[in-house]
């Protein structure tokens, strides 16, 4: 049986769930986004089919699974407005809201919550996304196979044991594809620089990315293995990864990374605090 599904705000991120979901025969009608942009309300009806209201609680009233789909910024006052409702309905929480705990998440709607917590990234626009789940304590086995099946509308779905590795899942996925943005721009300017002209080292560059990941991700092969393969003793591309390797490519990578996974704790610091 389907449940009946609330987002609570209408951005990027919802709209790529909800058409993840319709597109997988999801019935429409047990669909509702709550959004006060009345514009963006209008736009989506007429998009998805989909029940709208301007209204939180409304939404929450009558919900199995609630998606909270706010900026972070704003979700401890999003939280604190449906509490009452979430007490007594009891929906399973599901937080796509980045940086913030479930246990704060959980103290702002009045605790005691079934509350999965996502770290979702921005391929998901593309139902090509990868998102790491985290379940806590009241979450049972029904509820979090709710939470795969919709967060897997749009990409990927994997589970960590413990609510600190989120912000691995960060600095790896929900970080990562502005790493392969800014390979890809330094490729294509040392393309130019090689006497391509931009559009033309734009287009190899871009091709190029997307072979190699689809290479990666159809085949049962590691990565470490198919770059052994494609790199001929002798030959320019050992040339350009003893490069890379001679000027401690990867050792700058694990510095990148975890940058960004202690910004993350950081900023669950500051975001779960209260106001």
């Amino acid at each position: 049986m389907n449940s009946r599904i609330t987002f609570i705000g209408g951005g990027n991120m919802t709209t790529s769930l909800v058409g993840g979901l319709l597109a997988n025969h999801y019935p429409a009608d047990l669909i509702t986004i709550a959004e006060p942009d009345a514009e963006k309300l209008n736009q989506l009806a007429q998009q998805f089919k989909i029940n709208t209201t301007t209204d939180n609680n409304q939404a929450v009233a009558s919900a199995d699974v609630v998606v909270l789909a706010v900026k972070p910024q704003i979700l401890q006052l999003v939280c604190k407005d449906i509490a009452k409702n979430v007490q007594d309905k009891r929906p399973l929480i599901i937080s796509i809201a980045a940086g913030i705990r479930s246990t704060d998440i959980d103290r702002w709607l009045g605790g005691n919550c079934s509350l999965v917590r996502s770290m979702p990234n921005t391929p998901a626009l593309l139902q090509t996304g990868a998102t790491g789940l985290y379940a806590n304590s009241k979450v049972n086995v029904e509820q979090k196979r709710a939470a795969e099946n919709l967060l897997s509308a749009a990409g990927i779905t994997v589970w960590v044991k413990e609510e600190s590795q989120l912000d691995a899942v960060t600095a790896v996925s929900g970080s990562g594809p502005a790493y392969f943005f800014l390979l890809m721009e330094a490729m294509q300017k040392a393309g130019e620089q090689l006497g391509l002209d931009a559009a033309t080292a734009q287009k190899l560059t871009l091709q190029t990315a997307l072979g190699a990941a689809r290479m990666a991700t159809e085949s049962d092969t590691d990565p470490a293995t198919l770059r052994t393969r494609v790199t001929s003793k002798g030959g320019t591309t050992e040339a350009a990864i003893n490069c890379f390797q001679q000027n401690e490519f990867e050792t700058l990578v694990n510095k990148a990374l975890s940058a960004a996974q202690n910004r993350a704790t950081e900023l669950a610091d500051i975001l779960g605090k209260d106001q």
